[in-house]
Parts: C-alpha cells; structure tokens; sequence
C-alpha cells in the first residue's frame, strides 16, 4: 500500500472535483491517503502568480468548466454565494479536527454544495459543532500549524491544489489523477527517465 498525500484548500472546485473523483480513479490500487490541508494564497504568494478568481476572463471560464466537469461526473456542485472568500476558518477546522475523509468531505461539501455563503456564521457554528474538533480552531497552535503546512507544501515546490504527493512526486490539478494512477500502477514510463528528463529546464525566453 503505497502512501498518498492529496493537498487541496476547499477554495478550490477543482480541489473538490478530485477529492470526489479519487476513489473512482484509483479504483484497483493499492494507496493510503493523507490530507493535508494548505492555504492557497500562501502558494500564489510564494510563486507571485495570481489564482483563477481574480483574472476575470479566467474565473468565467473556470466556473463553466467545472460545473461542466461537476454534471459530467455525476457530482452535486453549486457555485458558493460568495467566491473568492476567506477560507481560513475552514482550513483551521481541518487542521484542528486532524483531516480524514469524512471530515475532508464535510468541508468541501459545506462550500461546493447548496450555493451559500461558506463564511455565514451560523453555518460555519454548525459545522464545527457537527464535527467536534479534537483542538481549538482558533487557537496558536492551530494556526501555527497551518502555516508551518503552507510553508512546508512551497518548501516541496507546491504551486496549486489540489496537488498529489506519491513518493516525492506531486502531480496537480484533476486532470493528474489518471497520471497519479499509472504511477501507483507502475506505469513504464515511471520507471524510465521519462519523468526526470520531461521536467529539465529548456533555453528559452523570459519575459522582462
């Protein structure tokens, strides 16, 4: 059984399409899986790029994708009631309820499902309660530990969610899940120098 790391923000509707795709993708092989939660905006800081949301034509065409990809694979998918939003209490949810499955689950579904404000107090109150964690989410602790998890997730050369870690491989986005597949299936290419030699850096030219 070969260990997993599924890093993903529930910001990111991509992040949820994959956490629910995963089991169907992987169906035969042998994994575990770790989730670690990480603050996306520490990603786009650390490689200075900006995320989808706040390139207009880019967010359009992103919402109409995954809604697309959502009824394509039989997901229930709303679009939040507000988006881009602040996903820190979420995110120090997770990390304070020590993220399993069905906690993971919660979360994503909590944003992606029913179209309504994530950050709505008297939902986020439910949530919490629903899921009992283990530790204050608004504690130090907790919040040192997230962004000692952010930190860490650029320190492995993360630069979006939702991102897979298989034996110091990271494969992002939804569309890597087949590739994450033929890895833990070990596809010929992965046993060759195919990966290395893919990723050297080319001449090329830079942008001023």
């Amino acid at each position: 059984m070969k260990p997993l790391v599924f890093h993903f923000d529930p910001i990111s509707p991509f992040a949820y399409l994959a956490f629910e795709r995963l089991p169907q993708a992987l169906v035969g092989c042998s994994y575990a899986v770790e989730y670690r939660p990480v603050l996306f905006a520490s990603l786009l800081k650390a490689w200075t790029h900006k995320g989808p949301a706040e390139i207009e034509p880019k967010r359009a065409w992103t919402f109409r994708h995954v809604s697309w990809l959502a009824q394509h694979h039989g997901i229930e998918f709303q679009t939040p009631a507000v988006h881009p939003f602040n996903p820190l209490p979420l995110l120090r949810l997770l990390v304070a309820c020590g993220p399993n499955r069905h906690v993971v689950e919660a979360v994503f579904r909590h944003v992606w499902v029913g179209g309504a404000d994530p950050n709505d107090p008297a939902r986020l109150a439910e949530l919490a309660a629903r899921l009992a964690p283990a530790r204050d989410p608004s504690s130090d602790e907790v919040k040192a530990e997230l962004r000692r998890l952010s930190d860490d997730a650029v320190a492995r050369g993360l630069f979006g969610v939702p991102t897979v870690e298989l034996e110091g491989r990271l494969f992002w986005g939804l569309d890597a899940l087949p590739m994450v597949r033929d890895a833990l299936l070990g596809g010929a290419w992965f046993q060759g120098p195919g990966w290395a030699d893919a990723g050297q850096p080319r001449p090329g030219v830079l942008r001023g």
